[in-house]
């Protein structure tokens, strides 16, 4: 399959915006685009199977439960886990790091015990960990940028220490694009009997393979929509015999074995985890993401990424006044940049009238911008549906807009 085929499958990029400018989609570390493939089977289910999962005795019901429980099996294929019971249905990555940070906090970390994450983390991978140290008396430490984007691992070796009891990293940085050496941090981390959750949601849709039991990692997270999937269904990945230990952060039906008026016991995993009726569509649809991603040649495809990313960093790098925020030597598709005189709002704007789609703004890692002193930037991130010419857009419309600066 060519990129003119590929990009058949995406209804989308048939779209025209502010009158009749076709739409250039650059913002996919925000949300990938739908195939064809997986509206189909949002729409088979809406129109008919709608029911929900794991209590009705009825056809529908027992059709969803079974459809919904094939993702399982199909998810834990993905990432190589060991059982089906490790893969926990979420929300998405926001979620499943909350429920992390709660119950985790609940059962095996205390006051004055430490946790690690990192400078360059999203938000979603912050927040929750400074609740947890603030309602439990925990440190935070954090792993400090060096100037090209890339964690200062001489620092890493100052952080540990006997009370060291979580490291939590993103894999592909969403706002930098750096690809940080999980494997690496694993390693150091088992040297100091600290737990490991990666951040996987920039990473899952580009790298060719993660494997949970290779990485030896012991959660892992990621969201549904930066797989060619619905929004609103992720996943949480644990360990087995870690995931045993923890109680639900989340009560509700569907996640308990029985209930009186004084006491209630829950299931195993992963329905203690799951309580209340959850994104069956968004599964099922999840289901159907892993399908088309899976029947790709992902070799090519990644090469065809890598081929975008250096095109588009070369081109861009020639605009007199530009500068690249991340230039580490290990990247994904995502170029964060910067335009002397422009806010990247108002860059922003200027390339949504052109019809070319970015993200401005901090992407939710305002540790990040403050490393490097600025307020924002301009954010291109390219998927294998993407295209030479549509980046030759991108970059003459940053010159439009710095000429249109400058003559002011």
């Amino acid at each position: 399959m060519d990129v003119t085929e590929l990009r058949a499958e995406f209804p989308i990029l048939q779209r025209r915006v502010h009158g009749d400018r076709p739409l250039i989609y650059l913002d996919n570390a925000a949300t990938t685009l739908t195939p064809k493939s997986v509206i189909r089977r949002l729409t088979s289910y809406h129109a008919s199977g709608t029911s929900n999962i794991h209590r009705g005795v009825h056809y529908l019901s027992n059709e969803a439960t079974q459809q919904f429980e094939a993702c399982r099996a199909k998810v834990k294929s993905l990432i190589n886990a060991q059982h089906s019971s490790e893969i926990i249905f979420t929300s998405g990555t926001t979620l499943a790091l909350n429920m992390l940070a709660q119950s985790l906090g609940q059962q095996l970390i205390g006051a004055g015990d430490e946790i690690i994450i990192t400078e360059m983390e999203h938000h979603s991978n912050i927040v929750p960990w400074q609740l947890l140290c603030q309602r439990l008396g925990c440190v935070l430490k954090y792993i400090p940028l060096t100037p090209n984007g890339e964690l200062d691992r001489d620092k890493l070796s100052n952080l540990w220490s006997s009370r060291t009891k979580i490291l939590s990293v993103v894999h592909v940085s969403n706002s930098l694009g750096t690809v940080n050496p999980i494997n690496e941090l694993v390693v150091e981390a088992r040297k100091h009997s600290a737990m490991v959750v990666v951040d996987a949601a920039q990473s899952l849709g580009h790298l060719l393979d993660i494997d949970v039991q290779q990485l030896d990692c012991d959660f892992l997270v990621f969201s549904g929509h930066k797989l060619f999937a619905p929004t609103g269904v992720g996943v949480l990945y644990g360990k087995k015999q870690l995931l045993d230990k923890l109680s639900p952060p989340i009560a509700g039906g569907g996640m308990v074995a029985k209930v009186t008026m004084n006491e209630s016991t829950f299931l195993a995993s992963p329905e203690k985890f799951e309580a209340g009726t959850p994104n069956i569509a968004g599964v099922l649809g999840l289901d159907a993401a892993i399908d088309f991603w899976s029947a790709l040649d992902r070799p090519a495809w990644r090469r065809y990424e890598q081929s975008l990313l250096t095109y588009a960093s070369n081109a861009l790098q020639t605009i007199d006044g530009l500068r690249i925020i991340g230039t580490a030597s290990n990247k994904e598709a995502i170029i964060s940049f910067i335009v002397e005189g422009i806010h990247p709002h108002d860059l922003g704007t200027i390339l949504d009238l052109a019809g070319v789609a970015i993200r401005a703004g901090h992407h939710c890692t305002q540790p990040v911008m403050r490393y490097f002193k600025i307020p924002a930037t301009a954010r291109a991130s390219f998927a294998l549906y993407n295209t030479i010419a549509e980046i030759d857009t991108l970059v003459a419309t940053v010159v439009e807009a710095q000429n249109m600066f400058q003559s002011r």
